[in-house]
This record gives structure tokens, sequence and C-alpha cells, in this order.
């Protein structure tokens, strides 16, 4: 069975970080040990919360814990997203050395969210950095939105062949495959949204119709989704196509309803079977 290690934030009601991403790799039948950065009673999108951050210190002591059951060497992937200080970020690289030590097959998934168009960087001084030099280079893949390509290969993308550019700067940091989510290029219809799975020099896109919905979880599930799919079949091209349907049935749904928080259990069948699929076309 794959085991994945998730250290991410969580809240109690809704759907972000591990609690967006621990139900959906369940449901596809892998084992998951969350670790939580945060743990609040709902996203801070609300303007409104209660709760606590955790410390590096802590993040260390759960994964000590983990390692005195002998059992890191099952550990197939470890997956990181919103870092909340670079504290829990050099824990976070600390844990996945210690996984690759007991399993050097592992894999390290970060999704280094550091900001988003129309919001600018949103996360503390010092994580934008840390994620270009630290947590992007010591992963295996990583999942950027657009904004956050551009950021970590220090160029403004909007053609094609410029996004594949700075995808090929950021592979060169480290990771072996990029995510590239929330990507409008010039190519990109008005009403479309497309998704780029870059590896080995090659390039597979899927374009999906624009929804009006936005809710806050959506680039955490999807980070975990590749991941789960890429575990299970080594290729970007899969990956994508099969993280793009999910998602964007997930999104539908949760349009549909007008929910502000994403339908991650009354419409959890799209995470195992897409009520629509897309092409995966080799850009």
């Amino acid at each position: 069975m794959t085991a994945v290690l998730s250290i991410q934030s969580h809240v109690a009601y809704g759907h972000v970080g591990n609690s967006s991403a621990v139900f959906p790799l369940q449901r596809l039948g892998i084992e998951v040990w969350p670790v939580h950065t945060v743990q609040f009673s709902n996203h801070t999108g609300y303007g409104e919360w209660t709760g606590r951050v955790y410390d590096g210190q802590s993040i260390d002591e759960l994964v000590q814990g983990i390692s005195d059951r002998g059992v890191l060497g099952s550990c197939d992937a470890v997956l990181s997203g919103y870092l909340g200080s670079a504290d829990i970020g050099h824990a976070v690289v600390g844990a996945v050395a210690r996984v690759r030590a007991a399993n050097p097959q592992a894999v390290y998934c970060c999704d280094p969210v550091i900001g988003d168009v129309g919001r600018g960087v949103f996360v503390r001084p010092g994580i934008a950095e840390f994620m270009r030099e630290v947590a992007v280079p010591a992963a295996d893949v990583v999942t950027p939105n657009h904004y956050e390509l551009d950021l970590l290969s220090g160029a403004t993308t909007r053609s094609p062949a410029s996004v594949k550019d700075a995808v090929a700067a950021v592979q060169a940091l480290g990771p072996r495959v990029v995510l590239t989510t929330s990507l409008v290029a010039e190519d990109t219809p008005d009403d479309a949204v497309d998704l780029l799975a870059s590896e080995g020099g090659r390039h597979w896109r899927v374009r999906t119709p624009r929804l009006g919905v936005s809710v806050n979880g959506a680039g955490d599930a999807i980070a975990a989704l590749f991941l789960a799919h890429w575990l299970g079949t080594r290729s970007a091209a899969d990956a994508l196509g099969r993280a793009a349907a999910t998602v964007f049935g997930l999104l539908q749904r949760t349009e549909d309803a007008r929910s502000r928080e994403v339908l991650l259990v009354a419409a959890q069948e799209e995470v195992v079977s897409p009520s629509r699929t897309f092409e995966v076309d080799e850009v």
C-alpha cells in the first residue's frame, strides 16, 4: 500500500491544506499520515478564525514519533503545502531527509505556496526565498500556479515558449516534474484555463472551461491528486489528465451548489470516477 506523509495546515471546518488533501488521497486507497502545521477553526479567507500555529519543533517531534514506530521505510512520498514560517519549512525539509534515509526511493512533492495573480505574495517575509532556495531544490515534484512559476523562475511569462523556458529554469533548481496550475498564456482562450505538466523535456497541457467559482483549497487538492496519480503511473501526462478531471468535477459541483467550500465529501465520486474527462495534448 502506498503511504504519504502530508505536512500541511489543517482546519476543523472546510477544506484547505490537509483538510483538502487527506481525504482524496484516502479515497484513492493511499495511506496518509497527516502532520498539521496549524490547526484553525476555518480558513483565513473568512476574515475571522481561532486556533494556533505550530512551530518547527512540534513537526520534528511528530516525525520522530512516527520514526519510532519503525515505519518511515514504508513511506513513499512527502507532501507539503503552505508554510507559516521558514522554521516550519526547515522542519519539512528535515522530515524529507529522514524519509529518504529510510527509503531512498521516496519522493518529495512541494506545493510552493507563495502568492497568486490579483493577490500578489501573501506569505510571510522570507518564505518565497526559502521556497526557491531550499524547498524547491529538495523536491522531486513541484506544483506552482502560474504566478508562482514566474516568481520561482525569475521570469514574466506570456507566450507558451516563455512558459516552457520558466519550467526548465525551475527544473534546473532540482525538481524533475513540474505541474503548473491556473496557467493563462497568450494562447489560452478567455473562457478557459490551462494546466501544464512537464517532465523529461516534454510538456503536456489540459485545457478546461473557466468556472465562476472561487474557493480555497482547490490547489491543495490538485497537488495531492497529481502526486497520487504520478506515484501510481510515473507518468506526468496520465497524472495531469486524471487530476484535472477530478478537480474540475469537484469545482463544477461546488459552483452548481453555490457553496463557499469545495464539496469534497458530497462530490467524492469525482475523485475515483470523474464525470468528465479532458484531452491531454503534448505541446
